[in-house]
């Protein structure tokens, strides 16, 4: 993919801005941890249960006219594929999605009934990035990544832009530290771009904790061979881009990794304290913080990207 940009800050402010006048902001709730007001940002209350729906609108709405016509074409685990979905079907764009063959059921089937059409592909074999590109290129069509792209990560930045002011109309001051799950790191570094005086803590699971070793080695850094299984479906990503590792990297974000203990419990946490539902991926800057890898601090934000769980899998979850 050629990138034309760097993401900016006034590509953020324009995405809230875009996104402000489709869509409420996303609630923000507040609770004590160890004696600390804590921000939490709710994107799992999205219309499509989770912050992608952000980057998606902003970059469909940046695609000319003329070639709207052709199409889209995504590749996701599900929260992007229904961002996509959701946009697309809103502007009369045709949307193809490559999905895993193991995603989870619940989200296959919400990308399809938001009218996509979905091409699977074994993740343990295949590449969806070039599946996806073949794809593109046969028909045309404009190619949306889930975080390589300027336009996806200014548009999730927009949550940052949205939790801002939510934290000071309740008198809680700016954000002094962000903590945000991380899969290839648009969200994070959309964040990041968006509110310049927080520190920004990454936050993946065991094994998948690519970002963080990148921060740390100041270079990018894979995941290894045969990393461990893990519920976090919309974290599993391979390896990050240079657009996300390059803007986190400027800031000196840092990360951490949680295990799938801790992320299971901060899922219960946020059921019962908050009454939401978090699936696995979009519990992990939760995790973070209660297990005390993060520690709680005046201004900290915790955002909880995402609620689009596997039902059978959520009640064990919360049976446990």
């Amino acid at each position: 993919m050629t990138i034309l940009r760097q993401p900016t800050r006034a590509g953020v402010r324009d995405a809230a801005e875009k996104i402000a006048r489709i869509l409420p902001p996303t609630p923000l709730f507040v609770a004590e941890i160890r004696g600390i007001a804590v921000a939490f940002k709710a994107e799992s209350l999205q219309p499509v249960g989770a912050f992608k729906i952000r980057g998606a609108w902003h970059r469909l709405t940046a695609i000319p006219e003329a070639t709207r016509a052709r199409g889209v074409v995504a590749f996701s685990s599900g929260n992007h594929a229904q961002g996509v979905a959701w946009a697309a079907r809103r502007l009369g764009i045709a949307a193809t999605i490559v999905m895993p063959s193991d995603a989870p059921r619940t989200k296959r089937d919400a990308t399809l009934a938001l009218g996509a059409e979905v091409v699977a592909y074994d993740r343990a074999t295949e590449s969806r990035e070039a599946i996806a590109a073949r794809l593109a290129k046969a028909r045309g069509a404009t190619l949306v990544p889930s975080f390589d792209d300027p336009w996806i990560i200014e548009g999730q930045g927009s949550a940052g832009i949205e939790a801002h002011a939510q934290m000071a109309a309740l008198g809680l001051g700016s954000p002094s530290r962000i903590v945000v799950p991380c899969g290839g790191g648009g969200l994070a570094a959309g964040v990041a771009l968006a509110v310049r005086d927080a520190a920004i803590t990454v936050v993946e699971p065991e094994g998948w904790d690519d970002m963080r070793r990148s921060l740390e080695a100041s270079w990018i850094e894979p995941v290894g061979p045969n990393p461990p299984p893990t519920a976090c479906d919309s974290l599993q990503t391979q390896r990050v881009s240079p657009l996300t590792f390059d803007v986190l990297s400027r800031r000196d974000a840092t990360g951490v990794a949680v295990s799938e203990a801790e992320t299971a419990a901060a899922q219960r946490w946020a059921a019962e304290r908050l009454r939401l539902v978090i699936e696995p991926g979009g519990a992990v800057a939760l995790a973070a913080l209660l297990a005390g890898k993060v520690h709680p601090e005046p201004g900290l934000l915790v955002i909880l990207s995402g609620g689009n769980v596997d039902r059978a899998a959520y009640a064990a979850v919360l049976a446990a």
